[in-house]
């Protein structure tokens, strides 16, 4: 029987980047509560949108280079925390920075599994 634990993670660790940019965008829609016209809200929207063009630019580039996936979702979590320090409660570090490190861990182990000789 073949398997395919690393094929599971490798795509656990797109899918799920995938999923973490969604739910990041969401996010951006407080932009909309504002009373502003429309180049403002714009404005306000995309800036609200770097982080996530920012996971889909990381995703992209470690789509075949998982190893670059690894480092960099786990500096964007030490990132988040550093910036973010004494901001918010625990909670808001652990679903924000948890993720990222998580994804970081799953990239590096799919790049080591790709890696290691047969």
């Amino acid at each position: 029987m073949k398997n395919n634990t690393p094929a599971i993670i490798r795509w656990t660790a797109r899918i799920m980047s995938i999923a973490f940019a969604a739910f990041i965008s969401i996010f951006a829609l407080d932009v909309f509560n504002e009373s502003s016209n429309f180049w403002d809200t714009a404005l306000g929207l995309l800036i609200h949108l770097i982080p996530t063009f920012l996971i889909i630019l990381v995703l992209i580039i470690s789509w075949r280079k998982e190893w670059i996936g690894g480092i960099v979702y786990i500096l964007l979590g030490i990132a988040y925390i550093i910036f973010a320090w004494g901001k918010f409660g625990w909670s808001a570090y652990a679903l924000i920075a948890g993720p990222l490190f998580v994804l970081g861990v799953l990239f590096f182990i799919s790049w080591m599994q790709r890696t290691e000789p047969k």
